[in-house]
């Protein structure tokens, strides 16, 4: 196969491209590379393959170069990547080689790749379980390539999912009867929800604060989150909804959206009104906001990796649950090691050395 690599220095270019290719993600976009190019200094790639005159896949890999007193320490990884149709497997080993050669030129310790692909969906042992052979396939390719299941499994592997081509009623009615009287209630009570602005990024934020410290999860400096709200917002990629009570903000969501899906990426709460249950009203109008604007998938954003009780998500993805979600599991991140030592050092030596100083 002739497969042909552009690099792509337009956004609108870029985007436009991401859009159109089989599973597209808004971690592929020109955004979210620039996002974590000036927040974390992972300096994006933008690469684009041509096949018969048409682009079939793009990649948009982020490398980042740790310095070190001896030689710097070069990464890769193409979060949610790359964008292609998974079914035509010549394609995605045509994708693989070009990648795998890009990084062993780079001298890099990694390539990760986290493509949206499904290994199947519903929980594992229960009656709505299949399996999906489109991702075995894959999977199967990248084990025969060499490639390592990552220890590091940077984005959810799993996630619930909201099919929004069925009508408004139909979606409502197969939520479950608890999330559907919730919802209710939070109109009875008189909570109301508006569309947020980036005049309104403090307000998320403090609300972020808040529900940082309630449920103890660490937030980053405002700056990293005006960083992302902001660019998003003045995108058109994002979009803020506003739960309120009596004029006051009780709660939020900011959804991310782009190419087909529409993901559930932050949501904060405060302290007071909780009984009023802003959060289902919430999550109910963004899932209208989202199938208004024509978006065919409505993206939880997380589900437990192991779907027991004591997972950590295990409340949130029972709130998520009531909504009448499929359960989405991916084939998770997966790593290229173009120098096996040097890959060995950095994640299995490096992490014990690193902890050892710290116990001194």
């Amino acid at each position: 196969m002739i497969l042909i690599p552009h690099i792509i220095s337009d956004r609108a270019a870029w985007n436009d491209i991401v859009r159109a290719l089989p599973y597209a993600h808004i971690l592929q976009s020109w955004e979210w590379g620039e996002f974590k190019r000036v927040t974390t200094g992972w300096n994006p790639q933008r690469i684009a393959f041509e096949r018969d005159g048409r682009i079939v896949a793009a990649a948009s890999v982020g490398v980042r170069r740790i310095p070190h007193r001896h030689a710097g320490v070069v990464l890769m990884y193409a979060p949610k990547g790359p964008a292609l149709d998974y079914a035509d497997i010549e394609l995605a080993a045509s994708v693989l080689d070009y990648l795998q050669r890009r990084a062993r030129r780079m001298g890099a310790v990694w390539l990760k790749i986290d493509p949206d692909v499904r290994m199947g969906t519903g929980v594992p042992g229960e009656a709505d379980e299949t399996s999906d052979a489109i991702g075995a396939r894959f999977a199967q390719a990248l084990k025969t390539r060499g490639w390592r299941f990552s220890a590091d499994q940077v984005q959810f592997r799993n996630t619930v999912g909201i099919d929004l081509t069925p009508t408004e009623d139909a979606i409502l009615a197969a939520m479950g009867q608890s999330t559907r009287r919730k919802i209710r209630l939070a109109e009875r009570e008189g909570v109301t929800v508006r569309a947020g602005t980036a005049e309104d990024i403090p307000l998320l934020y403090d609300l972020y604060k808040v529900t940082g410290a309630r449920d103890q999860f660490v937030i980053r400096p405002p700056e990293y989150y005006a960083q992302a709200w902001r660019a998003f917002i003045d995108a058109g990629l994002a979009q803020p909804l506003i739960a309120e009570y009596e004029g006051k903000a009780l709660a939020h969501v900011i959804l991310f959206h782009f190419a087909r899906t529409c993901w559930y990426f932050y949501g904060a709460s405060s302290d007071e009104a909780r009984d009023k249950m802003p959060n289902y009203l919430l999550q109910w109008t963004a899932i209208q906001w989202a199938k208004a604007r024509g978006y065919t998938t409505y993206d939880f954003w997380g589900a437990p990796n192991e779907f027991t009780e004591s997972d950590s998500m295990w409340g949130v993805y029972q709130f998520k649950r009531g909504f009448h979600g499929t359960v989405v599991r991916h084939i998770g991140a997966w790593d290229c090691a173009p120098y096996p030592p040097l890959y060995r050092a950095y994640t299995e030596l490096m992490p014990r050395i690193i902890a050892r100083l710290r116990r001194r």
